[in-house]
Order: C-alpha cells, then structure tokens, then sequence
C-alpha cells in the first residue's frame, strides 16, 4: 500500500528542517511519543538504528527507525518496522518562497502481520494515510506557533 500526504507551513525550510530533525520537539508533534533509544550506527547517518516509543492506548508501541538516506535538508528515507507492520517513508522539503516551505510524505507500507491489520488494510486503507496526515498537520501547526512565538 502506497501513499502521498503533503502540508504548506508558512515558515522558511531551514526552519522546517531543523525542527523536523530535532527529536527534543518530537512529543509536540507525534502523539503519544514516550522517548528515543539510539541502538547502532551514528545518530542521524544512514544505517543508524533508534528505538522509538509510544504510548498507545494503555500500552506502549515500540517502533525501529532505521535511516535508508539522510539527505536533509531536502529529504530524509527511513524504514520503520513494528512487530505488526513494516513501511518505509521519505520526506521532501521544498523552499516554496523564502517564508513557505511544502513538506512531502511518501509512505509504502511493505508488511502487515495479523488478521485484523490485513482486514483494516483490506477494508479501511485510508486511516493509515489520515494518521501521517494528521501527524503532519500537527508539524506544520507546531512549527508555525514556534515561528510566531520567536518573531514576538
């Protein structure tokens, strides 16, 4: 399953990018973020490895981030693998104008274990689209109340 999401944020791309990478600002975005564990690799290069936590729920989700490319600041390819599902996703930064930037997802889920996932994927494949939507719309939204509280 594959798909495209993308958001206009009114802030310039250096901005963007460097609040994208950032990971003391991930819980701001990504709902339910716990915290980070660097496993191997160097952070941030390709091939580094990082468990990612969430809370999910009454539990928790347990998710590894592995970097295919990083190419920032014009786009970043990760692998993610869950116990239940695996995808893959690479995001692009493009200087719409000096003061707006267009964030670019591009998601391939790969692997999907577990009757009831592979019945949501059969049957409602657009809520995995709408969660990274809903992921980037909280970015874009974080980023732009960040410029606003610097330019104050």
């Amino acid at each position: 399953m594959k798909f495209t999401n993308e958001v206009i944020i009114n802030a310039p791309k250096n901005v963007v990018v460097k609040l994208f990478q950032d990971e003391k600002y991930y819980e701001k975005w990504q709902e339910g973020f716990i915290g980070m564990t660097h496993l191997s690799g160097t952070p941030g290069e390709n091939g580094a490895k990082t468990e990612m936590k969430y809370k999910m729920g009454k539990g928790e989700m347990i998710i590894i981030e592995t970097i295919i490319e990083n190419n920032l600041p014009h786009n970043f390819y990760g692998n993610y693998w869950h116990k239940s599902t695996e995808n893959t996703m690479e995001v692009f930064f493009h200087e719409i104008d000096p003061t707006t930037t267009r964030y670019e997802s591009h998601v391939e889920y790969i692997r999907f274990t577990g009757f009831m996932l592979k019945v949501i994927k059969t049957i409602m494949p657009g809520m995995f689209k709408k969660q990274v939507q809903k992921w980037m719309v909280n970015f874009k939204n974080f980023v732009e109340e960040f410029e606003d509280s610097r330019i104050q």
